[in-house]
């Protein structure tokens, strides 16, 4: 079974997320359980809502910055040439965005269309692992605090 993203929440708060990145003003930035594009994060909004109408249009205007933030970090730590920005919220209904760093070294058949176009196979071959994704962890960490 998947682990809710207020389980996640509140395992950042205990200090047991190893997949924790950073805080930032709207919530918290981690990697994703899937590295098949290395660097994909998601952003969690802190305090947790259903979507983004549930915010008012300053804390709107913050998380959607938050956004852009790490979209900027992954872009000066990865080499990515183009970031994927998306909301959806259907399997999850907790407010989180997915940030997802695009090369242009990925195969011309999934270049060019949304991330999750891979095959399964190819999204669960890389997944996170504490010990090779620190240092990663740790330049977009210094990358998103230099930004705040």
């Amino acid at each position: 079974m998947a682990i809710t993203i207020p389980e996640r929440i509140e395992a950042i708060r205990a200090g047991t997320n190893p997949t924790v990145i950073c805080q930032v003003p709207s919530g918290w930035v981690v990697l994703c359980d899937m590295q098949y594009l290395r660097g994909y994060c998601i952003l969690l909004a802190d305090p947790i809502v259903s979507s983004l109408n549930d915010l008012n249009q300053e804390q709107r205007a913050q998380y959607l910055c938050d956004m852009a933030l790490v979209g900027d970090a992954l872009l000066a730590v990865t080499g990515a040439h183009r970031i994927n920005y998306a909301i959806m919220g259907n399997s999850d209904p907790y407010l989180h965005a997915h940030i997802t760093p695009r090369f242009a070294t990925e195969p011309v058949e999934y270049l060019h269309n949304h991330p999750w176009s891979y095959p399964e196979s190819v999204m669960k071959q890389n997944t996170f692992d504490f010990e090779p994704d620190k240092e990663l962890i740790e330049k977009l960490r210094q990358a998103i605090q230099a930004r705040l």
